[in-house]
């Protein structure tokens, strides 16, 4: 049977590699929308591949692009924020939400209010707003799909299980590229030196989080909400290699594993042929090759934000919100220079204790209105914060 799907953030690394598995199976797959970003060029020639109804950009300015690209192939093109939202509203059977950062949560929850299958790459949704998007999938006959590695190999782990036999999850991380290098270093640490991945093919900023450890961070504070574990179950170990993504500990001492190449398209096609279990065109592990598999526990002295994730967990409310939208701000402050690599944590700590202080903020209702709210003001304090710094 055909399935209809769309894409949402289609032209990032995770877009392309669900594109790369729906097009091995054209016949399985009715693609109704494509949305991205400034790279029109790449969102034309997908859309066209593969057939999709309807292209977005988010870029207002990028639709007379959008358009000349998608002339004479019959697909509708629409630019802007609400022509997002009215593409994830769009009937299908499966939606991958894979835009970048807090911009996610408002497509994902619009695709959930009608009923479909989120497969979430969108970590910033369940750190935002966890509540709310589980919420809104339970009222309208949604169902949520982790996408992110970690999640997913927690996700199968636990097909069959009882939740209530899980003793600790433990998530894993590459360490990103500075994870060998004296902590001296790292306050001179470039963006050019951040961006660079020792296991994985990424987007700029993802490697960048990778590096700083955000990325594991806000997937910390993820699987508090996707497996509603309290924050004390949930542990990080280095592991270099990045095969095991992830262990699930039982109440009778056992540890289940999954193991994998780095490779995203694993966790993407279980999501995508969920619940059965479909053939997926990935690297097929040689274990007396590797030979060698080794974890560390981190140091939270080069990656403060492991710290400042546990403290999120235990404020709750929307300090998840403020700790990413301070996280994104501080991120783009260090990729124009602005400030250097080890400030963004210094920064995002500060941001969450200037916030935490306000009453009626932090622990306001869990709202979309409220959750873009704190997310304004914490990117507004972000900016405070490193003016402030400035003139030290």
């Amino acid at each position: 049977m055909t399935r209809r799907v769309s894409i949402l953030g289609a032209t990032g690394s995770i877009g392309q590699n669900t594109i790369d598995l729906i097009a091995r199976d054209p016949q399985g797959y009715q693609v109704e929308v494509l949305t991205g970003g400034h790279n029109i060029a790449q969102l034309a020639v997908d859309a066209r591949r593969l057939g999709a109804r309807l292209a977005v950009t988010a870029h207002d300015d990028k639709l007379g692009a959008l358009r000349d690209a998608l002339a004479g192939s019959g697909i509708e093109a629409a630019a802007g924020e609400t022509a997002l939202i009215e593409a994830a509203a769009r009937p299908v059977d499966w939606v991958m939400s894979a835009i970048v950062g807090a911009a996610g949560l408002a497509p994902g929850l619009k695709a959930l209010e009608h009923g479909a299958t989120l497969a979430l790459a969108n970590k910033e949704s369940m750190v935002c707003a966890g509540a709310l998007v589980s919420a809104t999938a339970k009222a309208h006959g949604g169902r949520v799909l982790p996408v992110d590695s970690e999640h997913s190999a927690v996700f199968q782990a636990l097909i069959g299980e009882d939740i209530e036999a899980v003793e600790r999850v433990i998530i894993t991380a590459s360490g990103g590229a500075f994870r060998d290098w004296p902590l001296e270093r790292l306050r001179e640490a470039t963006p050019e030196q951040a961006a660079t991945h020792p296991n994985w093919d990424m987007g700029q900023r993802i490697t960048i989080d990778s590096a700083s450890m955000f990325n594991k961070a806000l997937e910390v504070v993820e699987t508090k909400e996707f497996f509603g574990l309290s924050p004390d179950k949930i542990e990080v170990l280095v592991h270099p290699e990045s095969l095991v993504h992830a262990l699930v500990g039982f109440c009778d001492g056992g540890l289940m594993a999954h193991v994998g190449p780095a490779d995203m398209r694993h966790a993407i096609g279980f999501a995508l042929h969920y619940p059965e279990r479909g053939a997926v065109p990935v690297e097929r592990l040689d274990l007396a090759q590797i030979a060698t598999l080794s974890f560390r526990a981190p140091d939270e002295t080069r990656w403060p934000a492991l710290r400042l994730a546990r403290e999120v967990m235990e404020t709750g409310g929307l300090s998840g919100a403020a700790f990413n939208a301070a996280k994104e701000r501080s991120l783009d402050r260090f990729i124009a220079r602005d400030i250097g690599f080890t400030e963004m944590a210094e920064v995002v700590e500060e941001v969450l204790t200037r916030l935490s202080g306000q009453p009626g903020l932090i622990d306001a209702a869990m709202t979309l209105d409220n959750v873009a709210r704190v997310d304004h003001l914490a990117r507004e304090e972000a900016d405070r914060v490193i003016r402030d710094r400035s003139k030290r």
